[in-house]
C-alpha cells in the first residue's frame, strides 16, 4: 500500500471506531495519566479554555 492508501485506511478505521466510542477500551494507564495531569494542572493553577474560544483568541492575536 502507498502512504496515501495507508492514511485513507487509517481514516476509515478511525471514523468507524468513533461512531461508538464506548466500544473502544481505555487502558487503565491512560486514566491514571489523565488523573496525574489533571491534578498537576489544578495544583499549578492552569486555566483551560474551550477549543473554539482558544482558536478565536489565537486568530485575533495574530492580526
Amino acid at each position: 500500500m502507498s502512504t496515501r492508501e495507508k492514511l485513507r485506511a487509517m481514516e476509515a478505521l478511525w471514523d468507524d471506531l468513533t461512531r461508538d466510542p464506548e466500544s473502544v477500551p481505555v487502558p487503565d494507564w491512560h486514566r491514571e495519566e489523565l488523573e496525574i495531569r489533571s491534578a498537576r494542572a489544578e495544583a499549578d493553577g492552569d486555566a483551560f479554555s474551550e477549543w473554539e474560544a482558544a482558536k478565536r483568541r489565537l486568530r485575533e492575536s495574530s492580526r
